[in-house]
């Protein structure tokens, strides 16, 4: 089972930044490709970011590019989610979630983290 646990999340105000942590284990940490998605209240889950297994790629929404950074450490099985200039709207659950290289569907989820962001 491969099992990941999320971290840092919080409350803060517009503008300031959160670092979300994902700790993983239980499975070879670079096999897989590590994501972060959110679901806000009353909304469905979007997707936020995904990196590749050497750290070497990452991708996110087009809507979040410039504010939110992710990276991984492979040493640490850790992937991290830097989210700098919060909105309010940025108000969400933020899941951790893998999925193998070859595969394109996520199969393992965290429990998630709430951030929270006041005007």
């Amino acid at each position: 089972q491969f099992q990941l646990v999320e971290s840092w999340g919080g409350l803060v105000q517009a503008v300031d930044s959160l670092r979300l942590s994902c700790a993983a284990s239980g499975r070879t940490f670079n096999n897989y490709v590590l994501g972060w998605f959110r679901q806000a209240p009353g909304k469905g889950r979007e997707f936020v970011s995904a990196i590749n297994w050497s750290g070497g790629s990452a991708y996110y929404a087009d809507s979040l590019k410039g504010r939110f950074t992710i990276s991984r450490d492979n040493a640490k099985n850790t992937v991290y989610m830097q989210m700098n200039s919060l909105k309010p709207d940025d108000t969400a659950v933020y899941y951790c979630a893998a999925r193998l290289v070859a595969r394109n569907n996520y199969d393992y989820w965290g429990q998630g983290t709430q951030v929270t962001v006041s005007s």
